[in-house]
């Protein structure tokens, strides 16, 4: 008994399949067929015997199956239930009542033959399938039988019994065994979709394994090579000061470490990146400025060594606008530029020039090196999914994930190659007409005005070759601009006149900009200044006393967000805009709690904790807090549910800003950041400057 019950059981689970495609056209067609059939059969055909109100119940049981889509939990684990009791009414039960109705006529046979066909696609197993036709056909012959005087279930002597069975057993079986072979194909698919899946995450695994071993090992012998510096205290009268070569090797194996963490925390977000959904809308996509994206990948790609940046050139080229989005864009070139340099560490003078270039009907980044090549035979393979040449370790994902980025960017990306000599890529985008540019700065200067409107700067050194741009970028701003030939003379008029911001050519005669700062930060006080790079590579290092480095030609999105961030990375700004908030930091980790606080620790600023969301709700119930900065990831409640309870509860906190951290920020972390009402993200690990301007702008919207 108890093996017929687990059949049964069994049997019941393969027979019900109410998929989301099954839902929709059960529904749907069973809908639409029943309420339409009775006006044509009813008042074209003039059908012997038709029922509105029996058409009218299918309906129903049609749109209560369809209104499972749009409530998930609809009767919760009853529906399957429901789902057999719909397909018994609407096929065996109706077609087979209006079949005895209509005494057995022609058209009505027909739609026998035709619920048989159908019950079998959408109840897969044989036993089911049976049970819910002859409980329907059962059911509908007791109707008959109760609703027809003189009932008989006798059909007319011109109805071929015998040649009608040959066909309906025909039926069943045929669409049994084409069921039957739909399973095994969905199955086999399944199977492959599985292998396909392995073979992904074994990928995937060997090539996190394979990438992170290097960096892991630099790390590691960095910190022993830091202990050795260390002295050896056992007591505290034994222990030595380090002497200043001891302290110069320490900071550069603190500094070499710190590039290792760099290129494991780049190796992790460019795997993660490979994998994700990148079907962009039209809706996420925004303009882009080619070069600020260009240079912002390059700063901050994980570099494994410093030989290796000094590879990568970016030329001079103008810039150009394309829509885009602007994480997988920056994943884009991080896969092109990790596969030229695997390929470039055994060239002796490798190299790679990025070029930006401006077209009539596309506009083009080129990225170029002067490698192997790629065979003829591989070149129109590259692009395909688990395709690997030329380099070891490798998930063979990254150019595949490349071309569907671009696609979804409206744009495509191609590949030259050369055996020998080089190989080039080239991202293609549409050019965007004139309005949309003219939009796109104005929303930028929209932005930026109220933050740098009547700010007095001055140009320090600007070559005449970039100063007309650079003027004419600056002139909406409504900034009170003066211009000085050398350092020299920009030192004299700072000392004279007080500046909020000044932008020095970085080699600033007689001295250079850094000196320059110098001067201003021991004499005059901390006035932020800008300096203008005319070089092709990035400073590697931070320049004591400059604030913000730019490129020239400047990008505009990049001038003034420098402009922007150095004005409110002052000091005395930050102080004024956080000194005596409160803030309340939720993470489960202790550690990353403590990162915050030393952050925060200087600016006067009351610091609350908690480990989980249910302890924020309590905190925020008895003390008020100017910001929330919350974990979006974390157990007991996350940071998502927390921000929709705060929001959805009628308090006095329910507008507080808050503001969510990840170690992942894709498209679907950012679309459950909006729907669950967290103001502004961060990625984990923290960078000291955007997060103290993050939490600055915060808190200025804060309410008291």
């Amino acid at each position: 008994m108890t093996r017929i019950v687990k059949y049964f059981e069994k049997a019941f689970v393969q027979g019900t399949k109410p998929s989301r495609f099954n839902l929709i056209y059960a529904s749907v067609i069973g809908a639409l067929g029943h309420f339409s059939l009775f006006f044509v059969y009813n008042y074209f055909f003039h059908i012997q015997w038709e029922s509105l109100p029996a058409r009218l119940i299918g309906v129903i049981l049609c749109i209560g199956t369809l209104y499972r889509l749009f409530k998930p939990d609809f009767l919760g684990r009853y529906f399957v239930w429901y789902w057999h009791v719909m397909l018994i009414y609407v096929l065996p039960f109706i077609i087979t009542l209006f079949c005895l109705k209509n005494d057995f006529a022609e058209p009505w046979l027909y739609w026998e033959l035709f619920m048989v066909f159908v019950l079998i696609s959408f109840v897969p197993h044989w036993l089911i399938f049976f049970l819910d036709l002859v409980i329907g056909v059962s059911l509908a012959i007791l109707v008959y039988l109760l609703t027809t005087p003189a009932a008989t279930l006798m059909p007319p002597a011109s109805v071929n019994i015998p040649l009608y069975s040959i066909v309906l057993v025909f039926s069943i079986f045929a669409g049994y065994l084409f069921n039957q072979s739909n399973l095994l194909g969905l199955r086999y698919e399944e199977q492959q979709k599985a292998a396909e899946k392995t073979m992904v995450l074994e990928a995937l695994a060997g090539s996190i394994a394979h990438e992170m071993r290097n960096p892991l090992s630099q790390i590691r012998h960095n910190l022993d090579e830091i202990l050795l510096e260390l002295p050896h205290c056992r007591t505290e009268s034994d222990c030595s000061t380090p002497s200043i070569k001891n302290l110069e090797t320490i900071s550069n194996r603190a500094n070499q470490a710190q590039i290792a963490v760099n290129r494991g925390l780049h190796v992790i977000t460019m795997t993660l990146g490979n994998f994700r959904n990148t079907d962009v809308s039209g809706e996420e996509l925004s303009c882009l400025s080619a070069m600020t994206m260009a240079r912002k990948a390059l700063e901050e790609y994980g570099y494994a060594s410093e030989e290796e940046q000094q590879m990568i050139h970016l030329m001079p080229g103008e810039d150009f606008l394309f829509l885009g989005e602007e994480n997988n864009f920056i994943l884009v070139l991080y896969n092109l530029l990790v596969n030229a340099l695997q390929i470039l560490h055994a060239e002796p003078d490798g190299r790679i020039d990025i070029t930006l270039q401006r077209g009539e009907l596309f506009n083009r980044i080129l990225i170029r090196d002067n490698g192997p090549g790629i065979s003829s035979e591989n070149i129109s393979k590259i692009f395909d999914p688990f395709f690997t040449s030329g380099k070891k370790g490798g998930t063979g994902l990254g150019l595949a994930f490349c071309r569907r980025v671009m696609h979804s960017f409206k744009g495509q990306i191609t590949c030259e190659s050369e055996e020998g000599r080089f190989t080039e890529f080239t991202l293609e985008f549409p050019v965007l007409d004139h309005a949309t540019i003219d939009r796109y700065e104005s929303s930028l200067y929209a932005e930026y005005t109220p933050v740098l409107s009547g700010k007095k700067a001055l140009l320090a050194g600007i070559p005449e070759t970039y100063a007309p741009l650079l003027r004419r970028q600056l002139t909406p701003l409504n900034l009170n601009l003066d211009e000085a030939a050398d350092g020299s003379l920009a030192f004299e008029m700072i000392e004279a006149s007080r500046y909020n911001l000044v932008l020095a050519d970085m080699s600033l005669p007689p001295s250079g900009a850094e000196k320059l700062a110098m001067s201003i930060k021991s004499n005059v006080g901390d006035i932020p200044v800008i300096a203008c790079s005319s070089s092709r590579k990035p400073p590697i290092n931070a320049i004591e006393g400059i604030d913000a480095v730019i490129a020239m030609p400047p990008a505009l999105p990049e001038l003034l967000g420098a402009m922007k961030t150095s004005l409110e990375m002052v000091r005395e700004a930050l102080k004024e805009s956080i000194a005596g908030k409160t803030v309340l930091v939720a993470d489960d980790i202790d550690s990353n709690r403590r990162v915050i606080k030393l952050m925060l620790n200087k600016l006067d600023v009351t610091f609350l904790e908690a480990s989980n969301g249910l302890e924020v709700l309590e905190i925020l119930k008895s003390q008020p807090c100017d910001l929330l900065i919350i974990d979006m990831r974390m157990p007991v409640l996350d940071g998502f549910e927390t921000a929709k309870r705060i929001r959805s509860t009628p308090s006095s906190y329910r507008d507080m800003p808050i503001l969510g951290l990840s170690g992942n920020l894709d498209n679907e972390t950012l679309k459950m950041v909006k729907e669950s009402g967290i103001d502004d993200s961060l990625i984990k690990p923290l960078k000291l400057k955007p997060f103290l301007q993050k939490v600055s702008a915060m808190l200025k919207l804060s309410q008291p």
